[in-house]
């Protein structure tokens, strides 16, 4: 993908998301994560489910993993420290401090889509899309981070029952994760990005909740009460019995909401946060939108070659042996990389 450099973005210099060091090989500065997630069997597999999906990704829009410095030993293994390339801020950052112009929200939200195109052609879900979990630099090229919540979707698996762990930030949740007990799609990572296009627009959260019902209610009032089509499509009947008792509520214009907002931007914010996953305009939908036109070149736009399988989700297993897991995904990523770099020398 082409830089575009956009000179009228600043950084504050105290941005730094993580503590940087010289990479003496590449004379690269480069973000170091330091994680100690041993004594509890969640962090283990959330720590061994990224570092399992970021050492396989390759893509200009989602976080790297350069090397993963760990002890000798499994049984000396109290921390590891993960290395990827250094990036200055945060949209979160961004946002607290600055107004972005329709040029900056267009090419970040085209990064943001190019990048979740790959993921989900892998067979991921993201599961926790919010403005801190993309990182930035000074160029203006954004780069999709944390992936502790992804989940594998296999298309040959049935994942009813199964995609129930918590997931999502709740301001950026879609509606039927909180109105469905059981499997869900890609379609709610599309919800997530259209909840941070609406906060790239104005500096605020869209949907802001409290808790649970505060949260479905703010929905709600933006985006008017569900018909019977998007009522049909929910699973759980006390939460559609809930949804059928409340007053009806008209769905408010977008521009009355945005005024002197892009009307394209305004017209694919509309079919991203459209309530029945059904409806919701998919990430290919999203990248042709005319809004993003300037930027769309399906020839640059990269799906992942080796998709994910539901074989390599990491249920139910013990921290120790997640513990080995994550010591051994190491190991094979540094050989990994020790064999690229013979490749790349002898050519």
């Amino acid at each position: 993908m082409k830089t575009r450099v956009i000179s009228d973005l600043f950084f504050l210099v105290n941005s730094m998301v993580s503590s940087s060091a010289l990479d003496t090989i590449t004379h690269e500065r480069v973000a170091i994560k330091k994680i100690s997630p041993f004594e509890h069997q969640t962090f283990c597999q959330r720590t061994l489910r990224e570092i399992k999906i970021l050492t396989r990704f390759k893509h200009e829009n989602i976080i790297n993993i350069q090397e993963i410095i760990r002890s000798a030993s499994v049984e000396q293994m109290k921390d590891i420290y993960i290395v990827q390339c250094l990036m200055e801020t945060d949209l979160y950052k961004l946002l607290k401090t600055q107004k972005l112009s329709n040029d900056h929200v267009c090419y970040f939200l085209y990064q943001i889509l190019r990048g979740l195109k790959y993921i989900h052609s892998a067979n991921v879900l993201h599961r926790d899309l919010k403005p801190s979990n993309l990182l930035l630099n000074t160029t203006c090229d954004l780069k999709i981070c944390d992936f502790g919540l992804a989940r594998v979707t296999d298309p040959q698996t049935d994942h009813t029952g199964f995609l129930t762990e918590y997931v999502a930030t709740r301001w950026y949740r879609a509606p039927e994760i909180m109105l469905n007990s059981k499997g869900y799609t890609k379609s709610i990572d599309v919800w997530s990005v259209g909840c941070i296009l609406a906060e790239m627009l104005s500096n605020r959260p869209l949907f802001p909740g409290k808790h649970y019902l505060d949260q479905l209610n703010l929905i709600l009032a933006v985006v008017g009460s569900p018909s019977q089509e998007d009522l049909q499509c929910i699973i759980n009947d006390k939460a559609r019995s809930y949804l059928i008792s409340l007053p009806h509520k008209p769905k408010q214009p977008w521009s009355r909401l945005y005024p002197g907002a892009d009307p394209r931007a305004l017209d694919l914010l509309e079919k991203m946060l459209t309530f029945n996953p059904h409806n919701r305009i998919n990430i290919e939908q999203a990248l042709a939108h005319p809004y993003l036109e300037q930027y769309y070149d399906p020839n640059d736009e990269p799906v992942c070659e080796e998709p994910f399988t539901y074989e390599m989700e990491l249920d139910d297993l013990p921290k120790e042996k997640l513990k080995e897991l994550i010591w051994q995904e190491a190991e094979l990523h540094h050989t990994r990389m020790q064999e690229e770099a013979v490749k790349a020398a002898v050519q």
